[in-house]
């Protein structure tokens, strides 16, 4: 018991995690504030190609959303913070975002060249993301292709994504 009072009495030069929290914080017209479970990579990049999320609803096309205007969209439930807003019930706040990510790529020739291409990461959601009804892992980025269907959590509502260059 004695060893433990001096341990507090020393200084904790320890990360608290206080100043990410910070920085991570949107703060609302109202006064109360929502924390950001994800901030961008320093490889983020607004893409090239004009990337777009057809949203059907069974075998209706509900809405169109481009996704070429910033470098990252976040999705979820939470009005306040997503750029694009879900409202299934399976659904969690901050569900997962698609990011667009400067990567390197090597061609047939083993030249490498840095490509911009689409990413999702499921941000430890309840119920999960899926791409082409494949559960992908949490927390790490996985990568899009044109033509992937993808699904949040258990809601019916499909996102088919293309750009400007598929066939």
């Amino acid at each position: 018991v004695a060893d433990k009072e001096k341990d507090k009495a020393k200084p904790n030069f320890n990360p608290s995690g206080l100043l990410a929290a910070a920085t991570k914080t949107v703060e609302h017209g109202d006064g109360s504030k929502t924390v950001l479970k994800y901030h961008e990579p320093p490889e983020a990049r607004k893409p090239h190609l004009g990337w777009r999320l057809y949203v059907f609803k069974g075998k209706e096309q509900v809405d169109l959303l481009h996704i070429h205007r910033q470098s990252a969209y976040l999705i979820g439930r939470d009005r306040t913070v997503a750029d694009i807003p879900v409202e299934h019930p399976s659904c969690s706040k901050q569900h997962a975002v698609i990011q667009h990510r400067q990567v390197m790529e090597k061609n047939e020739f083993g030249e490498a060249k840095q490509v911009i291409k689409p990413f999702v990461i499921d941000l430890e959601s309840t119920n999960g993301t899926s791409v082409n009804d494949e559960q992908i892992p949490t927390s790490r980025y996985f990568e899009l292709q044109a033509g992937d269907v993808i699904k949040f959590g258990d809601s019916l509502r499909e996102y088919v994504l293309l750009h400007d260059e598929a066939a």
